[in-house]
């Protein structure tokens, strides 16, 4: 068999249970998809359970089903780390054996001076962890007077740097991100955000969807490979900053999960007579829900999703594979505001596939084993070690 057109949806932040190295990051108990589910009295997602998303834990509302429709089973990153770079890289076949520096105390001052100079900007404010809504609402004001952009980090390896869209400019603020990135290069610091804002609105500093994020350049990788093979690569979301615009053949960088699920679909349509592999990401998950700690918000997000499904589902030939993961937990009802250390859902579904559950697997990077194979593409190197699930999904199917 050979894939005509493959869609992994990766609902960013989307965990399932606390990795068996959870402790290592201060993660036990976290479980996004269970915690969540528990919070609101119970979760009610049809289409997420008829694929068998219930067989992977304890989820209430989410019941198992005896016979899934698609093949699902957990997913372990091997990676270090549990950042959205090592999660979206280990998907795409690359394992990071070294995590990405953090700087939960700050970034030298050595640094935010040459940044600041080279940038041409008069210092920064901030320059600690901090949760990004409430920085802006507590340097906001002295931004604006100042000019000085507000510099901030988190648990993850990012140099993020807020500023007004207005009084400083999205486009000023957009190239001393991009200062930021080279000045950082060094470091290997996992990425460098642009995160602008406006307001006040009714008191309040309100961020945009203009986000952009710049990410160091990954070694070659599953887009690179089947891009080389002539399958149309595509990105949705932030994949395409992500992956530094490489492998791509086109894309759309939406900004939230509704415009990121359209898009799928339009992608869809335009390749419904052509070999496409198309690459998203649904952000709101994490960055609306997630960091901000709202089981509310994060429940309503997956019934959005799960209600979306049927499009995505009739718009499948038998060739073609609809997968569903994530990148790393975000629990919403956990401590703090960062990633949780996770397995991710592995849903994976063909009309013309079978459905079964195959349990606990050791690594995010199956899934580009799986669609080399899949898409009859040589198996590189970086893939060698990496299992495939393809002859769960096709039972008459090889391995490359």
């Amino acid at each position: 068999m050979s894939f005509k057109r493959v869609v992994v949806l990766v609902a960013d932040g989307l965990g399932v249970g606390a990795a068996p190295d959870a402790s290592a990051y201060g993660d036990l108990g976290s479980n996004t998809l269970g915690n969540t589910a528990h919070a609101v009295g119970g979760l009610r997602l049809p289409q997420l359970e008829k694929l068998g998303l219930g067989c992977l834990g304890r989820f209430e509302g989410v019941a198992p089903v005896a016979h899934p429709l698609a093949v699902v089973g957990r997913l372990a990153e091997k990676s270090a780390g549990k950042d959205t770079v090592t999660g979206h890289w280990e998907i795409a076949g690359l394992v990071t054996d070294k995590a990405f520096p953090v700087f939960p105390n700050g970034f030298p001052q050595s640094l935010v001076d040459s940044f600041s100079r080279v940038a041409g900007i008069p210092g920064v404010l901030g320059n600690y962890a901090a949760s990004g809504t409430q920085i802006i609402q507590d340097l906001g004001a002295e931004h604006v007077r100042t000019g000085k952009p507000i510099l901030y980090t988190s648990a993850d390896s990012v140099f993020q740097l807020a500023a007004h869209e207005k009084s400083f400019g999205l486009e000023r603020l957009y190239k001393i991100s991009e200062v930021a990135r080279e000045i950082t290069r060094p470091l290997q610091l996992g990425r460098v955000i642009a995160r602008p804002f406006i307001g006040p609105i009714e008191g309040k500093y309100v961020r945009t969807e203009n986000r952009r994020d710049y990410a160091l350049e990954p070694p070659p990788n599953c887009l690179d490979w089947l891009q080389a093979a002539g399958i149309h690569t595509v990105s949705v979301g932030k994949i395409d900053d992500i992956f530094c615009h490489r492998g791509l053949l086109e894309g759309n960088h939406t900004g939230n999960n509704k415009d990121s699920l359209k898009a799928t679909s339009d992608f869809l349509e335009k390749y419904k007579n052509e070999r496409a592999f198309i690459f998203v990401n649904l952000v709101d998950f994490d960055m609306l829900y997630g960091h901000r700690r709202d089981p509310s918000g994060y429940a309503k997000a997956l019934v959005d999703l799960d209600a979306y499904l049927p499009k995505l589902l009739n718009a499948l030939g038998p060739d073609d594979l609809l997968l569903i993961t994530g990148d790393h937990g975000c629990d919403p009802t956990y401590r703090g505001s960062d990633h949780t250390r996770e397995y991710v859902p592995l849903v994976a579904y063909s009309p013309s596939g079978k459905g079964t559950c195959i349990g606990d697997r050791q690594s995010f990077g199956e899934i580009a084993r799986t669609l080399v194979d899949g898409f009859g593409v040589a198996v590189p190197a970086a893939l060698a070690n990496q299992k495939s699930f393809l002859s769960a999904l096709h039972p008459e199917a090889q391995s490359g």
